[in-house]
């Protein structure tokens, strides 16, 4: 694919704006000088020549990724902001001094074909966790995980490739209430796990979690004092995994309900500085799977599978996903990692397609 000039980019852009705006900005377009554009590296600049006479407003700005995204697929790929982007230009003359920025990364996303899973996860960097041909995450700047989806949406292939990585830095609790493929990853690779025994209530099952979660709350209290003493000290990765969240709150009694969500709590809330994670599994997150300050400490955020205003609510509450482009397939929808390496907009996702020697699925 041929690479255009930085100013051929902009021509091409600015006639995409100027036949597309139409009636929202009154018919007013660049050749009347009513605005332009200014192509950067990470993104281009909307330039309006104020006083105008359009709004310069939410409406307008999504509007504008809406015609640019469309324009520059695949060549570039928009990333989606939760409001108007507003940037300050290096400029005295004040009828110029402030364009709309639209950030963009290069290409668009792609998948990984990983074609043995056991060998690719044994010659990884340390503490990498791959995700995209174009995009891989330190876990070490990982808070909290939540991959959410509905039925049938490959949650539970991401999850097992996740799994086999993490065991690869990270020791791991993992609770199956389905007792499905967590389980039988965890046999194959000699991992604990927590799954619903016969003759047992759910209610004593939660118990039974929340002895473990108990238990890994005093971990992080121990290694807070190591911390208080020695603020260097690192210690091992911690990974509670719990798939299907929604299938332990639900119908549970209700003290061992909040006791649950108070420990969960604790951990989403201490964890961070111990090394502690949680990688929740959810059809949804909404307050009835997790308490709201969990969700707010989560910093990778997996949607897969439909993706529209309403299941992305509770993952992405300020998000509006109209215009992002997502491709078709399993394993296919938005992620946002939240750390100082990746910025904060959320970006089409295509989970991994993986194979391995033995079916574990």
């Amino acid at each position: 694919m041929p690479d255009f000039s930085q100013k051929e980019l902009g021509q091409y852009l600015l006639q995409s704006l100027n036949m597309a705006l139409g009636s929202l900005i009154q018919g007013e377009t660049s050749y009347t000088n009513s605005f332009t554009i200014k192509i950067l590296e990470h993104g281009f600049v909307f330039i309006p020549r104020l006083p105008a006479g359009y709004l310069i407003d939410d409406d307008l700005y999504q509007k504008i990724f809406l015609i640019a995204n469309a324009a520059l697929y695949p060549r570039y790929t928009l990333l989606k902001q939760n409001a108007t982007f507003f940037m300050a230009l290096d400029t005295e003359d004040i009828h110029i001094q402030r364009g709309l920025f639209f950030p963009w990364k290069k290409g668009i996303s792609e998948r990984l074909v990983i074609p043995d899973l056991e060998t690719f996860s044994s010659n990884q960097p340390e503490h990498t966790l791959p995700i995209m041909k174009s995009l891989t995450i330190d876990y070490n700047k990982i808070t909290h995980m939540a991959i959410a989806g509905n039925s049938g949406s490959g949650k539970s292939y991401t999850l097992t490739y996740f799994l086999s990585l993490l065991k690869n830095m990270s020791k791991l609790i993992i609770v199956d209430p389905k007792f499905d493929t967590p389980s039988r990853w965890a046999r194959k690779n000699k991992v604990a796990v927590i799954h619903p025994q016969q003759n047992r209530s759910k209610s004593d099952f939660v118990s039974e979690i929340n002895e473990t979660l108990s238990d890994s709350l005093n971990v992080i209290q121990k290694r807070q004092e190591i911390l208080y003493d020695n603020p260097e000290h690192t210690f091992e990765h911690l990974t509670i995994v719990i798939d299907e969240v929604l299938a332990l709150s639900e119908g549970v009694n209700k003290t061992i309900k909040d006791s649950f969500f108070s420990l969960l709590s604790q951990i989403a809330l201490l964890g961070r500085a111990t090394k502690v994670h949680l990688l929740l599994v959810s059809q949804r997150f909404d307050h009835t799977s997790i308490p709201i300050s969990v969700r707010e400490q989560l910093n990778v955020l997996i949607q897969i599978g439909n993706v529209s205003k309403k299941t992305v609510q509770f993952l992405f509450p300020d998000l509006d996903p109209e215009g992002i482009v997502i491709p078709i397939g399993k394993g296919t929808g938005l992620i946002q990692i939240i750390d100082n390496e990746h910025p904060y907009q959320v970006l089409p996702l295509l989970c991994p397609t993986y194979y391995t020697k033995e079916g574990i699925l």
